[in-house]
């Protein structure tokens, strides 16, 4: 029979294993910092060489990069789920919008479902933390940074479903969201009975959650991506308006 002896697990392996699960599990972010080199060995009781040689296997896996004198950073392992020309098309285009609004309202009342049942203490904590915060930045007359927690957000939210293939697909697609492929998000904060009511919606998604309530908690978050289309749908009017509208001006200039 072709059995072999069971050796202990190397140090080095077990730092790789434990850090491919941090950022499997999203807990390690895309382009986002380590620890410096001897505060993560303390922190993973590890020897220094046993560290790096961990580093070094997961830079080989293309799952850490290093920057000279600047760290140790997660590899921007989301990329695209686009080639450039599709986002092109996507940008140009308002059906991919609407669709986009469909993709996300679907996807993410399944995640809030979820995360309802599944999230840990910790999660809900975390999802609370920031809706305090947005509950402060609402105040601010400067609407970019509740813009920026809103996405913070929702990305919490697929966090705490705790499905780590829903999760990277929906932040590869929140990127396309940020970059302003799909609509510029800051407009709609700009308008305060529109930014009011986004509040309402993510402070109703928040109790639902913190309820643990999955029935509620989906229900809030197709409301909001439905107030959402409903918003930019009334934009898209409005803007068409006012081409027709600067269209005659200039016919009459002319005549």
């Amino acid at each position: 029979m072709p059995f072999q002896k069971v050796t202990p697990e190397k140090l080095s392996t077990a730092v790789t294993r434990q850090i491919e699960k941090l950022i499997l599990r999203g807990i390690l972010r895309p382009r986002e910092r380590l620890p410096a080199e001897r505060e993560l060995a303390e922190r993973l009781g590890v020897s220094r060489p046993s560290l790096r040689e961990a580093v070094a296997e997961l830079q080989a896996k293309g799952l850490l990069s290093s920057r000279a004198g600047a760290g140790i950073y997660v590899a921007d392992v989301l990329g695209s789920a686009f080639s450039e020309a599709l986002i092109r098309l996507f940008a140009e285009h308002d059906e991919a919008v609407f669709d986009y609004i469909a993709f996300r309202r679907d996807m993410e009342a399944l995640a809030a479902e979820r995360a309802a049942r599944l999230g840990s203490d910790t999660d809900l904590m975390l999802i609370q933390t920031l809706m305090d915060k947005m509950e402060r930045t609402h105040l601010h007359p400067n609407p970019s940074e509740e813009a920026r927690l809103d996405a913070e957000f929702h990305l919490s939210i697929l966090e705490a479903s705790h499905n780590v293939v829903m999760l990277h697909m929906m932040r590869s697609m929140f990127d396309l969201l940020r970059e302003g492929v799909f609509y510029n998000r800051q407009i709609m904060f700009r308008q305060s009975t529109t930014r009011t009511a986004l509040l309402e919606q993510h402070r109703a998604i928040n109790t639902a959650l913190q309820a643990r309530d999955p029935i509620a908690a989906r229900a809030a978050v197709e409301a909001h991506l439905g107030f959402v289309e409903a918003a930019l749908n009334d934009q898209r009017r409005a803007d068409a308006h006012e081409d027709i509208a600067r269209q005659r001006f200039a016919h009459e200039q002319e005549r």
